[in-house]
């Protein structure tokens, strides 16, 4: 009786949603097997985080009070005096932390791997916007506790945001809904936070997603020079999905572990009229950016210097983001090149990145 019935549903569903064409897409995508494969569940495990972020960052807002009055003491209430509170808080922002690195890993990992080549363009360039929105998420989300480091690190971002060539006043302006940082600006930042970021992440998700789907994993070139019989596949159902499964366990028990030994905690509210306590940095993604720009004078020629040094940062990203266009794989000078630019840019944020955390 139950199997009729079983059967009925599924067969209701199929009609109506093609499981079983689904069903057989996924029968047929292989995984290729060599050194690099680990690096195939990098995705998966931001997908995992991204999960996290999106349930924890719900349970939040049962409680947070986006008002300049009520913020700093409705995350303290939190923390405190929710069950659990302190648990779910930390595993949102320690999971933004983790999501990023993750981010990180993955472009890296892509990069190197070539993975960006043809028909992969738009997948290259839809991973790299779902980092910039998680950047955004990010920089919007450190200041909604309103505490006094968020605070003052806000408005050092916002002011480097003002630098911005052409744009950057109207940025600025938009960012801080007034002429200082305030009510405004915490609106926003919430509203950008929970609704405009969140859309944006859901569409350009799902094309990069899809995107995965139809052109299936990269081959690293030294797999693709191997002979046919030499090159060994997985079927990507069950096998990867179950070793993927297994991945976002173990990723979500570190998680869980670090919020347990190192739980976030809530600095003190914000004083606009106080001065900056001293040594106040970005977050950590951030950091390697913020160290550059300080080294730079104030005016290199007749350009202000932090102008510059954004114009800098928007060349780099732009070839970087660039490369499917460029290396296509027929030119194997190009192709080191690349690999020389990629590696160039991966050393120079780790070590600003290491400099402004000692500075």
């Amino acid at each position: 009786m139950l199997g009729e019935i079983s059967e009925t549903t599924f067969k209701w569903l199929d009609e109506r949603l093609s499981l079983s064409a689904v069903a057989s897409a996924a029968g047929k995508k292989k995984v290729p097997l060599h050194k690099q494969s680990f690096w195939y569940y990098m995705g998966g495990i931001a997908m995992l985080l991204l999960a996290v972020q999106f349930l924890t960052g719900i349970l939040l807002m049962v409680y947070y009070i986006p008002e300049l009055s009520s913020a700093n003491s409705s995350v303290l209430f939190i923390n405190s005096q929710i069950d659990f509170g302190w648990f779910v808080r930390s595993m949102h922002s320690w999971g933004a932390n983790i999501l990023i690195f993750v981010l990180f890993a993955h472009m890296f990992s892509a990069y190197f791997m070539k993975a960006y080549r043809k028909p992969r363009e738009l997948t290259w360039i839809s991973g790299l916007g779902l980092l910039m929105l998680c950047f955004g998420f990010g920089f919007t989300g450190y200041l909604l506790p309103w505490d006094e480091v968020a605070f003052f690190a806000t408005k050092i971002g916002i002011d480097i945001a003002e630098q911005v060539p052409l744009i950057g006043g109207i940025l600025a302006n938009l960012l801080k809904g007034g002429s200082e940082v305030g009510q405004g600006t915490l609106s926003r930042f919430f509203l950008l936070h929970v609704i405009v970021l969140p859309l944006g992440l859901f569409a350009i998700a799902g094309i990069h997603l899809l995107l995965v789907q139809l052109h299936g994993m990269s081959e690293p070139k030294s797999f693709q020079a191997q002979a046919p019989e030499k090159k060994k596949y997985e079927m990507f159902f069950p096998d990867f999905f179950m070793k993927d499964l297994m991945v976002w366990l173990l990723a979500f028990n570190v998680l869980a572990t670090i919020v347990i030994l190192f739980p976030w905690g809530v600095g003190p509210e914000a004083d606009p009229f106080a001065a900056a306590p001293a040594g106040i940095k970005p977050e950590w993604y951030f950091l390697g950016m913020f160290q550059f720009l300080k080294l730079l004078p104030a005016h290199i020629g007749f350009i202000e210097g932090e102008k510059v040094g954004l114009l800098i940062f928007a060349l780099i990203g732009g070839i970087f983001a660039a490369a499917p266009f460029i290396d296509k794989g027929e030119n194997p000078k190009l192709s080191m090149f690349f690999d020389i630019y990629g590696l160039m840019i991966l050393i120079g944020l780790i070590a600003f990145t290491i400099w402004g955390y000692l500075a």
